[in-house]
């Protein structure tokens, strides 16, 4: 499990800087950069009040990575000890990205 810190507080998922899911997807198979990531798990937060009702936030979670080119990435799974996505003021997915990204060779197990 990841260690996660996440800033899209218009993501329906969003609580306290964290994720309220157990997992999350990392999208950016031709990623060079970190703006070339996304949180494929985002999902904008159109209602509000019932926002994270029955949710709590998890620190530590899953994260599921298609950044093929990212060091981190260890047969589609973070192997980072934290992970930053950012987003603050995001609307969609695309909007967001992984900003532990670090290009590098992908480990295979």
């Amino acid at each position: 499990m990841t260690k996660l810190e996440c800033s899209a507080k218009n993501c329906v998922h969003y609580a306290e800087g964290c994720c309220c899911k157990s997992s999350i997807t990392v999208d950016g198979a031709h990623a060079r950069c970190a703006d070339d990531t996304c949180c494929a798990s985002f999902s904008e937060n159109t209602g509000g009040v019932f926002k994270n009702l029955f949710k709590t936030p998890e620190s530590k979670l899953d994260v599921v990575c298609d950044a093929d080119s990212c060091r981190y990435n260890e047969d589609h799974c973070c192997c980072a000890g934290k992970i930053d996505i950012r987003g603050e003021d995001a609307c969609d997915c695309g909007e967001t990205c992984c900003g532990t990204f670090e290009p590098g060779y992908r480990r295979k197990k």
